[in-house]
């Protein structure tokens, strides 16, 4: 078991290192989406068929939803995150451009569709690095998500500009296999 005060000073160091990265995304220009979307339909591409988990851009995030519309003309059923009470796995539910939004916490969005369960899931962050390590908003959705589907295949999506030499983690926090910017896809764990 792992002391009380370990978690503690974990807490304190990734409250810092989302300050950091938060600065750091700053100026940033969210249309370099379309870039990120060029690599990964290039070079990590979900398998045919595969269901692929997106996220709703919000503030200062890249915007993934040219790669979100590109894998629905492709073919691919696209699902958007559902936000649940603090303390349980996001679900997911169908997505398609033009599609009704329904305004969620967090200043996010998420669609009215049916829910389905991803097998490609693309991931918001703060802060990455070449590990697979993620630096989220502190929510712990993510990671109590990817706890319970094992297997799905997890892109982080961000600027080059939020990669740092290493993300403090701790006992919980999952790896990704690969991050995507605006400059190319990083394969991580697996990829």
């Amino acid at each position: 078991m792992v002391a009380p005060h370990l978690f503690s000073e974990l807490d304190a160091v990734k409250r810092a290192a989302r300050l950091r990265a938060k600065a750091a995304r700053l100026g940033c220009d969210p249309a370099l989406g379309v870039a990120l979307a060029r690599h990964v339909l290039a070079d990590f591409c979900p398998l045919p068929g595969a269901v692929v988990a997106g996220f709703w851009p919000m503030g200062e995030e890249i915007d993934v939803l040219p790669l979100l519309r590109a894998l629905h003309g492709r073919g691919h059923v696209i699902v958007l995150p559902v936000t649940p009470k603090r303390g349980n796995p996001l679900t997911f539910r169908e997505w398609w451009p033009g599609q009704a939004m329904v305004a969620e916490a967090f200043g996010t969005m998420r669609p009215v569709g049916e829910v389905v369960v991803p097998e490609f899931l693309l991931v918001p962050l703060l802060a990455f690095d070449r590990a697979g390590r993620r630096l989220g908003y502190g929510g712990g959705f993510y990671d109590r998500t990817l706890a319970g589907l094992p297997g799905v295949v997890t892109v982080g999506c961000a600027y080059a500009a939020q990669e740092v030499d290493e993300v403090p983690t701790g006992l919980y926090d999952f790896l990704l296999n690969a991050v995507a910017t605006e400059h190319g896809v990083i394969r991580c764990k697996d990829g």
